[in-house]
């Protein structure tokens, strides 16, 4: 009797080692890590004594008025201050201090008084 062992084996020699090239997710994630964001503080600095809107995190409420300081750490100080809730008139409220956390976004209030096309942001 011949016993035929039919030893399917894939062929298991040494051309098998890994073809595919090694991930390089250190890497990626080393450049994503060294990205810096823009430090919006110069901009912010260029926009001391002139008339800004301050977007407050909660609310409409937005304060439009003279930036009289701003700190480090984003604390705004304005003048002839108009508070605005919802785009309406809500009151005038003279110098007041923003504190950073409570602030949203800072622009430079540059459309010529309130025109129809100041709704852009929104």
């Amino acid at each position: 009797m011949l016993l035929h062992h039919h030893h399917h084996h894939p062929i298991s020699t040494a051309t098998n080692t890994e073809t595919q090239p090694k991930p390089h997710d250190n890497e990626n994630s080393a450049a994503n890590m060294s990205f810096v964001p823009v430090n919006p503080r110069p901009f912010l600095q260029d926009l001391v004594s002139k008339d800004v809107v301050v977007r407050l995190k909660w609310g409409e409420t937005e304060y439009k008025g003279r930036l009289v300081s701003i700190d480090s750490y984003m604390n705004v100080q304005i003048s002839n201050t108009q508070e605005y809730i919802d785009h309406k008139f809500t009151g005038a409220l003279g110098q007041v201090l923003i504190r950073c956390n409570n602030v949203l976004w800072i622009k430079a209030a540059d459309d010529n008084g309130e025109n129809g096309d100041t709704k852009m942001d929104g």
